[in-house]
């Protein structure tokens, strides 16, 4: 992990197509601006974690019917 400290209108540069801007610091709260590629997704922390927990759920049960479908086909033989 790498913790910069930045002003207003410095910028951070990622690679060779991302750049991280500080727009404004009004008391807690930080504005960035962040130009990147389309193709490249950019999420808020917490909407990524609630993607990455939906996905997770949606395969556990995937995953059950699978086990079940191969028992079956175990004790038909």
């Amino acid at each position: 992990m790498l913790a910069l400290t930045r002003k207003v209108g410095e910028r951070i540069v990622i690679g060779d197509n991302i750049v991280v801007t500080v727009a404004s610091i009004k008391g807690d709260n930080i504005r960035i601006t962040i130009e990147a590629p389309k193709e490249i997704k950019i999420f808020r922390g917490e909407i990524y974690d609630a993607i990455a927990a939906e996905n997770k759920q949606a395969v556990v049960p995937n995953i059950i019917s699978e086990l079940d479908r191969l028992k079956a086909w175990q004790i038909k033989k």
